[in-house]
């Protein structure tokens, strides 16, 4: 978990993207390490993201990549099999849980209520994924969250938008930020790698400069 937070702390931006072709894999993390990110969130959402995966970590080691919508123990052994560095879920089931402690492995495990960020946190879990951020409550959640239980720290995902980086990583209790705008999908699919960078380098700047 080391090396995860402190690239969490170089730079506090994780890009979620969701690629469907391998050939994608090495000029988009090159896009991305290019454009000043350091961590890199691959859901598990398309049949070729295992292989996405070693793609990007083969062509990028200094990127950390990890492995999202980390479902049950068995992706998370093929996750750890592909050569994620870290899993990331978007909820936390008690299965999935306990696979991830017995694992060892490091892990941004999810919830959406602050009983379900303490019980995570309880299990020794040191950054917890707050999901889907805006919709149950974002920056204002944060806010209302930091006051009694300010030890949680939250990786804040979903529906959040470069206008609002600043923002939330200004808030105390914000480890990192997971952003799904930095790669659209269509950007992707024509390859255009040069405005993916610029994506990446805008989410960076805007994250550095809160």
């Amino acid at each position: 978990m080391q090396t995860l937070n402190a690239a969490l702390a170089k730079c506090k931006i994780v890009p979620v993207v969701v690629v469907h072709d391998v050939a994608h894999a090495a000029p988009l993390a090159n896009a991305l390490a290019n454009g000043g990110l350091t961590v890199v969130e691959v859901t598990m959402r398309t049949p070729a993201a295992l292989a996405i995966i070693s793609a990007m970590v083969k062509a990028r080691p200094d990127l950390v990549t990890g492995a999202g919508t980390v479902l049950n123990a068995e992706h998370l052994q093929q996750a750890r099999d592909a050569g994620a560095h870290f899993g990331v879920s978007p909820g936390t089931s008690a299965a999935l849980r306990e696979a991830i402690l017995a694992s060892g492995w490091a892990f941004i495990p999810g919830c959406a209520t602050p009983s379900e960020a303490m019980a995570l946190v309880e299990h020794g879990f040191e950054v917890v994924k707050l999901f889907p951020a805006e919709v149950v409550g974002g920056i204002n959640m944060l806010k209302s969250i930091g006051g009694p239980l300010p030890h949680i720290k939250f990786m804040p995902t979903g529906g959040v938008r470069l206008e609002k980086v600043a923002e939330y990583i200004a808030q105390p209790n914000v480890a990192a930020l997971g952003g799904t705008w930095i790669v659209p999908p269509a950007l992707l699919e024509a390859g255009d790698f040069a405005a993916i960078e610029k994506l990446a380098r805008q989410a960076h700047d805007a994250a550095v400069g809160a």
